[in-house]
C-alpha cells in the first residue's frame, strides 16, 4: 500500500518494486490486509500494471547448482506472492553463462522456467518478462535471438504453461548495440521480427553513460547520457510503444523521479 501512495505522490500510475531485497534473501510475510488496500486503492486510482523486478542475484544460468537452485526457489516463491495480486508483471535478467556458452545459458534458463510452470495447478495470472541486456560479459539477452530462442524453448516444453514476455530496458539495449537513437524504427522492426511486438510488455526507462554497443549497462538521468531526451522521448511518444506502461530506474532520488516524471508527461503527445 505505501509502495502505491508513495507513487502517486510523485506523479506516477505504475511502479515497479523488488520482491525482496535486491541483493537476495528471504522476502517478508505477506501481509494479506495491506494486499487488498492496495488493491482498493490501486482500483479507485487507476495504479497499474505493477512490475515485480526479481533480485539481481539471480542467475539461472550459473554454472554452480546451489546458484540455479536459489534463483529457482526464489522465482518460485515470487510468482506465488504475486498471485494475491492478478495480472502483475515479474521482471528477472535472464542470466549469466559464465564461461557455458550463450546455448547452454539459454538451456538452463527456459529448463527453470519450464520446471517452475509445472509447480502451478493453473497457469499463473502474472505475466513473466524476459529483460533485455546490455549484454557485459557472458550475459544472455544482449540480443534479441537469444531471448527468443530462451521464449521458444520454454514454450515447446510446456505450452501455455506460463505468460512471457519481454520489457525492453532502453539503456540495456543501447548499450548492446541497438541505436535506438539514430533508428528506432529500424530496431523495432529487427525486435518484431525476431520476437515480436506482441511480446513487448513493458518499458525500462533509462538513459545511458555509455556509447552506443559499449556493453557495459550504466543508466544515467533522462538527458543527461549518450542516447539523449530526444531519442528518449521519441520511445516514449512512438506509435507503437506509447501505450506500454514505462518504468523509471535512473540514478535518481524521490524528487528526482518527481521530476522526471514531470518531464515525461510534458513531452507525452498521445
Amino acid at each position: 500500500m505505501a509502495m502505491a501512495q508513495t507513487a502517486e505522490s510523485i506523479g506516477a500510475n505504475v511502479f515497479q518494486f523488488f520482491t525482496r531485497n535486491p541483493r537476495g534473501g528471504a522476502a517478508k510475510p505477506l501481509d494479506h490486509a495491506d494486499v487488498e488496500r492496495f488493491l482498493a486503492f490501486a482500483a479507485e486510482r487507476g495504479i497499474g500494471p505493477i512490475l515485480a523486478h526479481a533480485p539481481y542475484t539471480l542467475n539461472a544460468a550459473g554454472a554452480e547448482d546451489r546458484v540455479r537452485e536459489f534463483a529457482e526457489a526464489t522465482m518460485l516463491d515470487d510468482l506465488k506472492r504475486l498471485e494475491f495480486t492478478p495480472g502483475a508483471m515479474y521482471n528477472f535478467h535472464p542470466g549469466s553463462h559464465v564461461g557455458q556458452g550463450a546455448e547452454k545459458g539459454i538451456e538452463l534458463i527456459s529448463s527453470m522456467l519450464v520446471r517452475i510452470a509445472s509447480r502451478f495447478s493453473k497457469k499463473p495470472s502474472t505475466t513473466v518478462l524476459l529483460e533485455t541486456m546490455a549484454g557485459k560479459g557472458s550475459e544472455v539477452g544482449g540480443k534479441f535471438e537469444e531471448v527468443r530462442e530462451t521464449i521458444d524453448r520454454v514454450e515447446s516444453a510446456a505450452p501455455d504453461a506460463l505468460a512471457l514476455g519481454v520489457c525492453l530496458d532502453t539503456c540495456h539495449v543501447w548499450d548492446a548495440g541497438y541505436d535506438i537513437a539514430g533508428d528506432l524504427d529500424g530496431v523495432l522492426a529487427r525486435f518484431d521480427e525476431v520476437i515480436g511486438l506482441g511480446r513487448l510488455k513493458a518499458i525500462h526507462l533509462n538513459d545511458s553513460m555509455n556509447a552506443l554497443g559499449a556493453h557495459k549497462d550504466r543508466h544515467e538521468k533522462l538527458g543527461k547520457g549518450r542516447i539523449g531526451l530526444d531519442a528518449l522521448m521519441r520511445v516514449v511518444n512512438h506509435p507503437k510503444l506509447s501505450a506500454l506502461p514505462f518504468y523509471l530506474e535512473t540514478p535518481c532520488d524521490l524528487q528526482g523521479y518527481r521530476d522526471e516524471i514531470a518531464l515525461v508527461k510534458s513531452c507525452y503527445k498521445q
